[in-house]
This record gives structure tokens, C-alpha cells and sequence, in this order.
């Protein structure tokens, strides 16, 4: 979706299934890419639950991995993903691209 809303409540029956929809797609390339041992997914909605752009209503799907600590908190120069932003970025681009056409086709 791309209207700029700040609550679930707002959206069309069409959007929301379109955003779980992307969620699914997403998890399924970050899996194929990072092989990670499970998923948080999440959504703040209002700023006393951390929305940090009002009228901005988007998914967060955070990897995680047996051992990871917490919400990837990052201390002095420890990286929780040992690679770099660019490398994470072109693995994602491949798997969204070899599942985009699986996604097109689903009812």
C-alpha cells in the first residue's frame, strides 16, 4: 500500500491483505537468504509505542537466531549480522527477485 496512514484501523480490507501479503514475501526471502531460526514481527502504532513517523503505518520483520540477544542491540563495534549493510542488501535483492515471481502467481 501506499497511502500514508498511521493505524491499522485505516486501512482497506485490500491494503491490510496486501501488507500481510509482503510480510509473508519478506519472511520468506530473508529465510531463503539468512536461513534465520525464527521472526519478529511487529508494528508500533502511535508515538508512546515507538512510531517514529506519524501517518507512516509500516511491518517490521527483524531475523533472529538462537543466541542473538534481545532486539539486536549494537555495542561498541559488535555487528549482529557479521556482514556488511551492502552484502545483506544484495542477498535480499536476489531472494526478493527469485520469489517475486511466486508471489505475483499466489491467489
Amino acid at each position: 500500500p501506499k497511502r500514508h496512514i498511521a493505524s491499522l484501523e485505516e486501512l482497506s480490507n485490500e491494503e491490510l491483505c496486501e501488507m500481510m501479503q509482503l510480510t509473508r514475501l519478506t519472511i520468506k526471502a530473508i529465510r531463503h537468504c539468512m536461513n534465520p531460526d525464527g521472526f519478529n514481527v511487529g508494528i508500533n502504532i502511535g508515538k508512546v509505542a515507538g512510531a517514529g513517523i506519524a501517518e507512516h503505518l509500516h511491518i517490521h520483520v527483524v531475523p533472529r537466531w538462537n543466541g542473538d540477544t534481545s532486539f539486536m542491540p549494537v555495542l561498541a563495534d559488535v555487528q549482529v549480522v557479521p556482514e556488511a549493510l551492502e552484502e545483506t542488501f544484495e542477498k535480499l535483492r536476489k531472494s526478493f527477485n527469485v520469489l517475486s515471481n511466486s508471489f505475483q502467481h499466489e491467489p
